[in-house]
């Protein structure tokens, strides 16, 4: 629950990223790999999410690439779900589509296999040409909320879309904005979209030793950063004031 109105996420792919967040975030979004946009996380983190007063929404996306998934894929993300509820955590974060339109068949068998599980639509809306529709339709699944960019590869540049979105679900579903979300222009996509739910990742990249990747491994990685996670929230708590 968060502390004042403004909704504040992050996502993270290792269990220290809990740390970082602990006391100032509201939700996790829980992934692994997010250098490709996350992906399902290991029942590792899954356990570390256990551990953590913060809710931890699972991402559920069972492999890089595109978001059109044939039955194997299906079957994989609805085992991916039963190991949330099983793990007790708050909520899963799905998304599937097939052509130009989401794929409401896979989705509509996802948000059943989740059940009491709280289910965020991901930013494969933002790949779709008429995210209104997606809206609608994502509402009338049961979902609760809806991550986006506006349909830009960065949110500062979705912001009439964000704005449309926002004043067209009238409360009965969530949008929360993400993807290029940070301490310098939140103030301005809050004010200019009227969204009050945003999500980020807050980190910075640091170097990895130069044999590993002579092999082939990341020349970086990224890192939670507790110092970018408390100028976040002291951002928003001034925008609330």
């Amino acid at each position: 629950m968060s502390r004042n109105n403004l909704t504040f996420e992050v996502c993270i792919d290792t269990a220290a990223g809990y740390a970082a967040c602990e006391g100032v975030v509201d939700r996790i979004e829980l992934c692994s790999a997010l250098d490709v946009g996350g992906l399902t996380p290991c029942p590792g983190l899954i356990a570390a999410a256990q551990d953590s007063a913060i809710p931890s929404h699972v991402m559920i996306r069972p492999r890089a690439g595109d978001f059109c998934y044939d039955q194997a894929d299906q079957k994989a993300m609805r085992a991916a779900i039963d190991a949330v509820q099983k793990a007790g955590l708050a909520g899963v974060v799905i998304g599937a589509s097939k052509g130009d339109q989401l794929d409401l068949a896979a989705l509509r068998g996802l948000v059943s296999a989740a059940g009491r599980l709280e289910v965020t639509l991901h930013r494969v809306i933002d790949l779709l040409p008429d995210p209104l529709t997606a809206m609608e339709q994502a509402i009338e699944l049961g979902i609760n909320r809806i991550l986006t960019s506006g349909g830009a590869p960065r949110a500062i540049d979705g912001q009439a879309t964000l704005r449309a979105m926002q004043a067209a679900a009238k409360g009965r579903i969530e949008i929360m904005v993400g993807s290029g979300v940070s301490v310098s222009n939140l103030a301005e996509l809050a004010q200019k979209t009227g969204i009050t739910s945003f999500h980020a990742s807050c980190s910075t990249t640091v170097p990895v030793a130069e044999h590993l990747y002579h092999f082939g491994f990341a020349k970086t990685q990224k890192i939670t950063d507790r110092d970018t996670v408390l100028a976040f929230r002291n951002t928003l708590d001034q925008l609330a004031s």
